[in-house]
């Protein structure tokens, strides 16, 4: 913090000024354009570019600015006037460039022609494109098939990711692991388990009709603003809001909607939660539990609030699982959650009494070692009373990155039972690899093990984003090759492997010009609605290759022109690609080029939101936890709950600055949140400066970090993403799914002099 002697303060609502203060320091920083006004108007509108922030759906009714802060910062970042050249990086040693910041790395700006790693000389050096390409293919045809990774965050289009999948089952392989699996990788296989489906079952019209939701481990204030307008309008209407998060997020504290002149003019704000309830970060399925319990202890005496003609009609195991809330103590609910009885009554109380409620959730609940006991929790709590299949009730959880969701619904997955694998047979004519692939976790345990040979990155900054992070620096750069697809720098540009090419992509935003025209890519929302989406900036250097046309340059150099392998003609038109989806996943993409841009974006259905269950059974199902939290450790004295945060100021690893205002905390990252309780106990005060020590699994320390007293349950500390990631060991996360469980890491405290 800038002032150690001063505690941070509530800084207001979320929105408002702050909300456009927030845009023009990015603005001033980034310098772009005069024409980026134009594009930051077209942003999230039909005939527009959908924001590669956040997933929120594009409405059919929009705003007259239809971004949000966060979404105009990613726009206005990416459209920055700085240039990363050749020429500017090769001035610069790998060792220089590691002493930089995040920020620092970005801030170079757009990465304008591919580069070469020369360990000769230990820099980057310029190389065209036909010559990369070229060689990334001889180097892979020397590599052993099932130790090659295609990795892709979220940004890429359905063609490219499409294309994507199809390259890597084409050189041999299912290795296949994406960004969902760092993040809601819990709710496709949580969910799957559950309702039989991977994706939540709410659409926009849900949002419309409800009149309750239900929070858990989410914040729409930083992670997915435009949210606050449904909510607020929600409100308006009567709806009531319940929020259950460790940390007291501004975002679901109270909003001034920066698009309302009389809410600017007067600071009126709107207040959104209803209850917040701070709970111990890991306790959620405790917390749910209770109310679960009240609501059957209600029905046990009489209330008739359990939909017992739903549960008798759609549901497996709600008997054993009532006798467990039944036989629950509330002593052991209220321990483990630091929440009282009457608490979670009253939260109950309004689950009782709303004939309609959305749960919503986040990483709060899928980053933990049992978070798809999480999911499978909340899922108990919205079948009682037949809250999942009817108009404004569902699972809404909220994808923290455009088209996440998309990119595995085209194919991008480990599991070869997620692919319809005869279909690709038949269009392409080879034999796909049968071996299920890597997920992250396990590309990420097979690089630290010696076993394997390259990683190929369409995008995303994995060696900062997974878990132990000095292991991954250290075996990135022992790697036969690494490829990344990149926009800007990133710290995995600065571990290249013995063979390393930065390969630089349009944005989203910039003109995809093709033989056919400027291009159309299409994006999936968290709703499960695909979107068209056109960018018209001049892109920010002429040798700016489309995702989509570097994967089919790299699929044809690797797998070669056939009848059925037409890479150039599908570079020239991308609606060709739309067709082979289409004819892929019929059901999903029906009519797919006609319906790509219709307002709102078209559905492509959901079995569970029509109460058909794709389960075993042919039901939903009731689970049971087998304890109260979904931590794998015990709590003991000294030992603390760490839980990552990100701030106000940030889009996953890519760091915007140092202000992260809803906390009040201003000029740095290097922070330790702490109650003050605890901090008493420790023999700590505000200012001091400690180290972070993980407490079990693997040695990591993470030092230089400056206590701020702030509101948090008694034994939960936070502090940044992805700082905070050398903490976290590679087999630390959830049991079916293996998502990294970063939101509950077991760590104690040293004080540093």
């Amino acid at each position: 913090m800038t002032k150690t002697d001063d505690l941070p303060k509530d800084h207001g609502p979320s929105g408002g000024w702050g909300s456009l203060k927030g845009i023009s320091r990015i603005f001033g920083e980034s310098v772009p354009s005069p024409a980026v006004l134009d594009t930051l108007r077209r942003q999230n509108k039909p005939g527009g570019f959908m924001c590669s922030s956040c997933a929120w759906p594009k409405p059919a009714n929009y705003h007259p600015f239809e971004f949000c802060e966060n979404g105009a910062k990613m726009t206005l970042w990416e459209s920055t006037s700085a240039r990363c050249t050749p020429n500017d990086l090769g001035k610069h040693s790998l060792e220089e460039l590691r002493g930089w910041s995040d920020h620092e790395l970005e801030k170079t700006g757009r990465l304008t022609a591919p580069m070469r790693f020369d360990h000769g000389t230990g820099r980057y050096v310029e190389t065209g494109w036909d010559e990369a390409i070229a060689g990334i293919a001889e180097v892979l045809a020397t590599l052993p098939k099932e130790e090659v990774v295609f990795y892709s965050s979220g940004h890429a289009g359905l063609e490219a990711s499409y294309l994507w999948a199809l390259v890597a089952r084409l050189y041999g392989n299912n290795n296949l692991p994406q960004s969902s699996n760092m993040c809601h990788e819990t709710t496709s296989v949580g969910l799957t388990q559950v309702i039989g489906s991977p994706v939540g079952t709410v659409v926009w019209e849900d949002l419309e009709e409800t009149d309750c939701f239900f929070f858990f481990g989410q914040n729409p204030g930083t992670n997915s603003p435009r949210f606050l307008h449904p909510l607020k309008y929600a409100k308006q209407r009567g709806a009531r809001i319940v929020t259950f998060n460790p940390v007291r997020e501004q975002g679901l504290v109270s909003f001034v909607d920066p698009q309302d002149p009389v809410e600017m003019a007067t600071g009126r704000e709107t207040i959104i939660s209803d209850q917040y309830h701070q709970l111990k970060a890991g306790s959620d399925i405790a917390a749910i539990l209770g109310l679960c319990k009240a609501v059957i202890e209600a029905d046990d005496a009489g209330r008739d609030v359990i939909d017992h003609a739903f549960l008798a009609e759609h549901c497996n195991g709600f008997d054993g699982f009532m006798d467990f809330a039944r036989e629950t103590t509330w002593a052991a609910i209220c321990a483990e959650t630091g929440l009282s009885e009457v608490a979670l009554r009253d939260a109950a109380e309004i689950y009782m009494t709303s004939e309609k409620v959305i749960g919503v959730y986040g990483m709060g609940l899928t980053q933990h070692a049992h978070g798809s006991w999480n999911i499978g929790m909340l899922t108990n709590l919205l079948l009682l009373r037949g809250n999942i299949g009817k108009t404004g009730a569902g699972m809404c959880p909220v994808r923290g990155h455009s088209n996440v969701q998309g990119q595995r619904t085209v194919g991008i997955a480990e599991k070869t039972k997620l692919v319809p694998m005869d279909r690709l047979r038949d269009l392409f004519g080879f034999e796909p690899p049968e071996k299920d692939g890597m997920h992250v976790v396990d590309a990420a345990e097979a690089m630290t093990e010696g076993r394997l040979s390259a990683m190929l990155c369409l995008g995303g900054n994995l060696v900062r984003a997974l878990p132990e992070r000095d292991r991954i620096e250290a075996a990135w750069e022992k790697l036969p090759l690494t490829v990344m697809i990149s926009t800007k720098l990133n710290r995995s540009h600065l571990f290249p492997g013995r063979n390393a090419w930065i390969l630089p992509c349009l944005a989203r935003s910039e003109e995809d010009m093709q033989e056919s025209g400027n291009q159309w890519i299409t994006i999936e929302d968290s709703f499960s609605c695909i979107h068209g989406s056109q960018g018209r900036r001049t892109p920010a250097s002429r040798q700016l290759r489309s995702e989509l046309e570097i994967t089919a340059l790299l699929g044809k150099a690797i797998a070669g022109l056939t009848d059925r392998l037409r890479w150039d003609e599908w570079i020239a038109d991308y609606g060709r690609v739309r067709d082979l989806i289409e004819a892929t996943y019929p059901e999903d993409f029906r009519d797919f080029n006609a319906r790509m841009n219709e307002p709102g974006g078209f559905w492509r259905g959901n079995p569970a939101h029509d109460r058909v269950w794709k389960t075993e059974s042919g039901k939903a199902e009731f689970t049971i936890p087998d304890k109260l939290n979904a931590m794998d450790f015990d709590d003991e004295p000294g030992r603390y709950r760490l839980l990552t945060m990100r701030s106000n100021d940030q889009f996953n690893t890519t760091i915007y600055g140092y202000s992260d205002r809803f906390r009040g905390i201003e000029g740095t990252r290097d922070v330790l949140l702490m109650n003050a309780a605890d901090m008493e106990e420790a023999g700590l005060s505000h200012g001091d400066r400690v180290a972070l020590v993980a407490d079990g699994g693997i040695a990591a320390r993470l030092g230089g970090l400056e206590v701020v007293t702030f509101e948090l349950p008694r034994g939960t500390v936070g502090s940044y993403y992805p700082e905070c990631n050398v903490l976290v060991p590679i087999g630390h996360h959830d049991r079916l799914s293996k998502t990294p469980a970063s939101k509950s890491v077991a760590v104690r405290i040293e004080r540093e002099v």
